[in-house]
């Protein structure tokens, strides 16, 4: 695929990762929770399973068009995933360590790494890795089949989310989810959330609907999704609040329309969007106990607004700086490789 041609999808990759550190930092909740609660943990729920659908249209679509047999895609993207996962997990691990939060037998430790994640933030890693196998392996079976697999366990997986204070109500359900929250503390991972994101996001390659469709589709399909939220969670039946119903219903119509901005997007925007989603925890905890040493904690960390705004800030910054070290550290290769040959 011609990557110069998707500058809806690279643009939008900016704004899904500033969505994902506003919900790390609820930066609206000094103005209002149920306003916050809405635009932060309601609309800007689309940012992670957008990201799952780059990869099903990128990366696992071209595999499952060619019958499984056009794998080096895939896996390039495992090999980076792996790298960027077992990366940021040394990273974040002094503060694991220093917060008490390192497993203390094999199971959690298991149970972290494959679903919850090793630091609260990447989860998203497994849940990517995990998703895109298990659909792989289902959709060998028929596309179909993967496609109602994807739906059973997305439903199954928001009823233990969102919906959890009315399933847990069923016995039956109350046990099973139960057994679940033993391996993993929640539905939002790489069994139940995952794979039918990146099934859309694969499935797009091969279905298109017009524009104006799309466009009608995505503003009632995300009125229903701000309704569903808000009810679940004025009703406090809400365990997480990753996954929704309609939730699906919005991605399918947003992702298409991203895709129908042509063009070329700024080349770093890719890099930057990555750097960002795994080094903003990061960059919280510095600029916290920067804000607790000068003694500016209530200016710059209790202001929610000016504390998501400094972290954006640092965050861009510093991913930015990266993508340039990276970008001359290859050049740098580029001509020695260049020279030996020579």
């Amino acid at each position: 695929m011609d990557r110069k041609q998707y500058r809806g999808v690279d643009e939008f990759r900016m704004a899904a990762a500033f969505m994902v550190v506003a919900i790390h930092i609820a930066p609206l909740s000094i103005v209002s929770d149920r306003l916050d609660f809405l635009i932060t943990y309601c609309a800007f729920r689309v940012a992670v399973p957008f990201f799952f659908m780059v990869t099903g249209y990128f990366v696992i679509g071209p595999c499952m068009a060619d019958n499984g047999r056009h794998t080096a895609g895939v896996r390039k993207y495992y090999r980076k995933s792996i790298f960027l996962y077992l990366g940021a997990t040394l990273l974040f691990l002094p503060v694991n360590i220093y917060s008490g939060n390192f497993p203390q037998n094999l199971w959690d430790g298991l149970k972290c790494f494959f679903f919850d994640g090793t630091f609260y933030h990447l989860w998203y890693f497994p849940a990517v890795m995990i998703g895109g196998v298990l659909l792989l392996f289902v959709s060998k079976i028929s596309i179909k089949c993967a496609a109602v697999v994807s739906v059973i366990a997305y439903c199954f997986g928001v009823l233990g989310d969102s919906w959890y204070g009315l399933a847990k109500e069923i016995p039956l359900l109350n046990e099973l989810y139960d057994k679940i929250f033993t391996i993993s503390s929640y539905t939002r991972n790489g069994v139940f959330f995952a794979p039918l994101f990146i099934l859309m996001g694969a499935l797009t390659c091969k279905q298109r609907f017009s524009k104006k469709i799309c466009k009608y589709g995505m503003i009632i399909s995300f009125l229903l999704m701000l309704a569903e939220g808000y009810a679940t969670y004025t009703w406090n039946i809400q365990k997480h609040n990753s996954m929704y119903f309609m939730l699906p219903f919005v991605m399918f119509f947003l992702f298409q329309l991203l895709l129908d901005v042509k063009g070329s997007a700024v080349r770093w925007l890719r890099g930057c969007s990555t750097w960002i989603y795994v080094l903003h925890p990061a960059v919280i905890i510095l600029l916290r106990g920067l804000a607790k040493f000068a003694g500016r904690t209530k200016w710059m960390i209790d202001n929610t607004l000016i504390e998501y705004a400094l972290v954006c800030l640092v965050s861009l910054l510093i991913s930015l700086a990266l993508q340039l070290l990276w970008k001359r550290g290859k050049q740098r290769c580029i001509k020695k490789t260049e020279h030996g040959s020579n």
